[in-house]
């Protein structure tokens, strides 16, 4: 079996999970005269992949098979492990390294990256990210990263084209941080919805209240870009589905469960996101949180 380039200017990247992230990032190393090889299950998202110079391939396997980089960008670790489970893991080459970009549980992330060493001599590192889509197309994305320095090193020149790389920790660290930060984000997004409503109900403006709270201490990503982006324009298209969001923080609370630590605020927020959930559209943006903040205020069953 063939092993991998040492040379990071010459090595092939595949891409898995080519959906609203994965299909920017994945045209961002394409501009930037690298090789890719890509696949999803959406055949109108392969085809896209390939109008815009990548490689297409008919299974997750057969793009591995040919990459130094391998680079999954998918919705939770049980579809990163049944990827892996079904072909992929086999098709990878000895040197090889995974990078997970997905949203995954730190824990499973770690017996993940010992097994694929330990089986298939395989590096695998996670490099979750955050910025949005409009991060993935711009190439502004945070990306958290955890493993070896070696491995880590090895993938910068891809992930620097994606955004700003940061090495965390070791392997599963990303992962964790990644999920703490959805956990604080959606958590401040809440508390944000219910100050803008309650002082719209007193008779205030909401651009002069967005205004204010940014020059103020209450700022945050919720109140600087969520709200006047995709809240106020009723638009809520921010790209990220609420599902995705909740899942997020579920694990954070998970992980903090685990480490037998407290985390009181943290669940309580979970128990509001899955009340939304529930009465929200299956494919909701999390941006949409607000929406059924606004509507406990209104006739049950009745979305404003």
């Amino acid at each position: 079996m063939t092993s991998v380039s040492d040379d990071p200017a010459t090595e092939t990247v595949a891409f898995v999970g080519l959906g609203n992230m994965g299909a920017p990032m994945s045209r961002r190393l394409i501009d930037a005269g690298h090789r890719v090889i890509g696949f999803d299950m959406s055949d109108t998202a392969v085809e896209r992949f390939a109008d815009v110079g990548g490689v297409a391939a008919a299974s997750a396997e057969s793009a591995a098979a040919e990459a130094d980089i391998t680079i999954l960008m998918l919705p939770s670790s049980d579809v990163v492990e049944a990827v892996l489970a079904g072909g992929l893991a086999a098709a990878l080459r000895p040197g090889a390294v995974v990078v997970d970009m997905s949203s995954s549980e730190p824990m499973r992330t770690r017996a993940l990256a010992h097994r694929l060493g330990d089986e298939r001599g395989v590096k695998l590192i996670d490099a979750p990210v955050s910025g949005g889509v409009r991060g993935a197309v711009n190439g502004t994305l945070t990306v958290m990263v955890g493993g070896s320095d070696a491995a880590v090193g090895r993938t910068l020149p891809i992930l620097e084209v994606l955004g700003r790389p940061t090495r965390v920790g070791e392997v599963g660290a990303g992962h964790a941080l990644k999920a703490l930060n959805n956990l604080l984000s959606a958590t401040h997004l809440l508390v944000t919805s219910e100050a803008i409503l309650a002082g719209q109900a007193f008779g205030l403006d909401a651009d002069v209240m967005l205004s204010v709270i940014n020059g103020s201490s209450g700022r945050s990503g919720s109140t600087e870009n969520k709200w006047p982006n995709f809240i106020l324009p009723q638009t809520y298209d921010s790209g990220f589905a609420l599902s995705l969001m909740l899942k997020d923080m579920r694990i954070a609370t998970d992980l903090a469960r685990q480490l037998g630590l407290p985390s009181r605020l943290g669940e309580d927020a979970v128990s509001r996101w899955s009340e939304a959930a529930e009465v929200l559209a299956p494919a909701a943006d999390h941006t949409e949180i607000a929406r059924w903040v606004a509507s406990i205020a209104t006739p049950p069953g009745e979305i404003v």
